[in-house]
């Protein structure tokens, strides 16, 4: 009879993991990335469908790789995967890893001390032993994840290395194919480990965009959301040098005010904000001061406006438009693009495949075609093309 008892117990132990393992981290993943659309959706004209379909779109953030689901296969939660990009007529996605972010996550101040929340959500996801205790192997499973996509899919996606893997894909897509580029960028650079020669192994691995910090002040220099207006260190100002050597692209995404100045001060940085909002028109701590933009698009970088309801005061695709009304006024129509943090741990009023819902309110706000075009994708475009690697 013990001898069934504990039979009976095992069992049931194992089948308790078993479903822990496999229902546990999508639950995690539907409720800290709800689409917020009505239940009838956005309306979408046919003059605003129609130019959709001709723009170029690119966005600078999304965290697809962080959830470990098949981004080959059109999902049923979250925002993004590969189907659903080609539905949203997306050109070009930058993909970011996530690899650290502290318990307790909030945008005013945290320690990076506190223990880690993607610790957890790692081995609950069963990702490779190796990426359990070190963040570099963290990121490297989410960029092999990648290269895997790329490999079995190559009509679907293609990894962005180089301004001729970029001309490929918009060749590609001027022709009327629909595959979409993938730029693979790092959410903080706390995957180098203290250790710069990190930096080529990153750079093998395909990255080409690196943010500084995320939430918690690292090697680099002072997060946003750190302890106190920390700038860029010793340190940090070798991996600034050297990201620039490989013509890799500086994210200031997080980035301390003090961190953001250090950065402008070096000669030759043309630095973006791949996520965020306008101070001025939605005043959260998330957002920086509005004379910050202006000094990041004055050396020629890009702000990449979000989607979600802290950045832009609102869960509305009218929302988003106003909030990228206010960053052209701001930063001017050359300079603002899209920087959705899909897939990020937000809200979105709409999941990538429903992004005609943006061109809509873009137009009834009043912008032109021209503008529309510009923010869509055609600065990205234009800023990648001359700051990606020659290939």
């Amino acid at each position: 009879m013990l001898r069934k008892t504990l039979i009976a117990l095992l069992a049931l132990t194992i089948l308790a993991a078993t479903a822990f393992f496999v229902f546990a981290p999508g639950f995690l993943e539907r409720n800290l990335n709800p689409v917020t659309a009505p239940p009838e959706g956005w309306p979408v004209s046919a003059e605003a469908r129609a130019l959709h379909d001709r723009l170029v779109i690119g966005d600078w953030h999304a965290d697809a790789l962080l959830w470990d689901r098949d981004l080959l296969e059109r999902g049923t939660r979250g925002h993004t995967d590969i189907p659903r990009l080609a539905e949203g007529n997306v050109a070009v996605q930058v993909y970011t890893t996530v690899t650290k972010s502290p318990r307790g996550q909030n945008y005013s101040q945290n320690s990076a001390e506190a223990p880690d929340n993607i610790t957890p959500l790692f081995i609950g996801q069963l990702r490779p032993i190796r990426s359990w205790t070190s963040l570099k192997q963290r990121a490297l499973v989410q960029a092999e994840a990648l290269q895997r996509y790329a490999r079995t899919a190559p009509d679907q996606l293609r990894l962005i290395l180089t301004r001729a893997d970029l001309d490929a894909v918009l060749a590609d897509r001027a022709a009327g194919g629909r595959g979409v580029g993938i730029l693979l960028g790092s959410e903080g650079a706390h995957p180098l480990e203290g250790d710069l020669a990190n930096l080529d192994t990153l750079y093998d691995a395909g990255f080409r965009l690196l943010g500084l910090t995320h939430f918690f002040d690292n090697r680099i220099g002072g997060s946003l959301h750190g302890q106190g207006d920390q700038g860029l260190t010793a340190f940090g100002r070798q991996g600034v040098d050297e990201m620039m050597a490989r013509d890799m692209i500086i994210d200031l995404a997080h980035a301390s005010p003090q961190l953001i100045r250090d950065v402008l001060a070096i000669d030759g940085t043309r630095p973006i904000l791949s996520h965020t909002g306008i101070r001025s028109h939605c005043d959260t701590p998330r957002n920086i001061d509005d004379n910050l933009i202006r000094q990041i698009t004055a050396k020629g970088g890009l702000i990449g406006i979000g989607y979600w309801s802290d950045v832009v005061c609102g869960k509305t695709p009218a929302d988003i438009a106003g909030a990228i009304r206010a960053a052209i006024a701001v930063a001017g129509e050359d300079h603002v693009s899209l920087g959705s943090d899909y897939d990020g741990s937000v809200d979105a009023p709409f999941d990538v495949a429903g992004l005609a819902a943006l061109t809509q309110a873009l137009l009834d706000a009043g912008l032109t075609e021209a503008q529309i075009a510009k923010v869509m994708g055609g600065n990205m475009m234009r800023y990648l093309s001359e700051m990606l690697p020659q290939g």
